[in-house]
């Protein structure tokens, strides 16, 4: 009984049911458009500020789903240093990984040459530039597995359930070179294109590991080169890492025709473009906050205030319209400033007299929470 979708004949082509999926990518499409006329009109500082907060993020989540957790402020003075002009190098705390996996994606999303098998060896040798896993497996870095027993497991030892097995070694090659001559020479609309070429290569499973990793950073490429963004401002990968579960069921259900009796996509190109629509709207919010935090401090005289309270004001500001879950409390300025009650309760009176605070209408007493005065 044949299990795995490239052992069915049609492979490797993915039919989808094209109406289905016309007003998501409609919709995509409008956001796309809202998202690129917003950054359009930003200064230099703010498109930079979003663009090194968007690569960040997509570096730290696209690692973070598959098990390996990066340190965040390494993370961030990698993208800084080659993103910032201003970056202090006096207080780079980066590591040579890091600085890696960001050479890795400004490459993917900035580097619209056509993409190769040389290419991709070497985005596999910028995840594992030590040699090993997160894990502490050896990997061989920069080519593709010569082994036939690759397969997607989960559960404990004696009890794994097996979600995927790859094709064999033998046929790498020659699927990895089809892959490439569609990545770079089909038409196919490009949200469609992106969803089947990150199916296509997490399919394929050329390498000993990090296989899902540069199957996102695949579709983010194609989608930075047909769309022609200059940088990157959504990231799929945090939007997907919202929704792993779901990520991996629709793998499955695509990947296994005990699922996918019908050999039919269109569950697996409509969740891919969901999931970008997703992180589209999270690119929005973050331009939202640049904007937003732009014009509070453009009228607040910092003068006026001592670093507590501007270290508080810049926290609230990373929320949409300072929406900082409960609202800021004389508790919690006290926990982010470690100040005492009665400062805590000085400095938050003089942000409301100065009318940038204000108290949340139906709070009162003990419970008194406060929010941002935008206007």
């Amino acid at each position: 009984m044949k299990r795995w979708l490239w052992e069915d004949a049609r492979y490797p082509d993915f039919p989808y049911k094209a109406d289905i999926l016309i007003n998501v990518i409609d919709n995509t499409s409008q956001k796309i458009g809202q998202l690129s006329s917003l950054i359009s009109i930003l200064d230099n500082a703010k498109e930079s500020t979003i663009a090194i907060d968007t690569v960040t993020e997509e570096i730290i989540a696209n690692n973070a789903i598959e098990g390996e957790h990066l340190n965040y402020e390494s993370v961030r003075s990698s993208v800084r240093k080659r993103l910032d002009a201003n970056f202090d190098l006096g207080k780079d705390s980066s590591t040579h990984h890091t600085d890696a996996l960001t050479s890795l994606l400004l490459d993917s999303t900035s580097n619209h040459e056509p993409l190769s098998i040389e290419r991709l060896h070497k985005w596999h040798a910028a995840l594992f530039n030590g040699g090993y896993s997160s894990h502490l497996h050896k990997i061989a870095v920069g080519e593709f597995r010569n082994y036939d027993d690759m397969e997607v497991v989960s559960g404990v030892y004696g009890k794994e359930k097996v979600h995927y097995r790859a094709l064999p070694a033998k046929r790498i090659k020659e699927d990895i070179n089809k892959l490439l001559d569609y990545i770079n020479n089909s038409r196919e609309n490009v949200y469609i294109k992106s969803a089947k070429a990150h199916l296509w290569f997490v399919s394929i499973h050329p390498y000993d590991d990090g296989n899902g990793r540069i199957a996102r950073v695949i579709a983010d490429y194609i989608l930075s080169k047909e769309l022609s963004l200059s940088s990157k401002y959504f990231s799929i990968s945090s939007a997907i890492q919202l929704d792993k579960k779901g990520y991996y069921n629709t793998l499955e259900h695509s990947q296994n025709l005990f699922y996918n009796k019908e050999y039919d996509f269109t569950e697996w190109i409509m969740w891919h473009i969901q999931i970008l629509a997703t992180s589209i709207d999270m690119g929005l919010k973050k331009v939202d906050i640049v904007v937003q935090r732009a014009k509070f401090w453009n009228r607040v005289d910092s003068e006026e205030l001592n670093s507590r309270q501007i270290k508080v004001l810049n926290k609230l500001l990373e929320y949409p319209k300072g929406e900082f879950a409960g609202g800021l409390s004389t508790k919690k300025y006290m926990s982010m400033t470690k100040t005492s009650k009665p400062t805590a309760v000085r400095d938050i009176q003089k942000l409301v007299s100065l009318k940038y605070l204000k108290q949340i209408e139906g709070t009162a007493g003990r419970n008194v929470k406060y929010t941002l005065v935008f206007e």
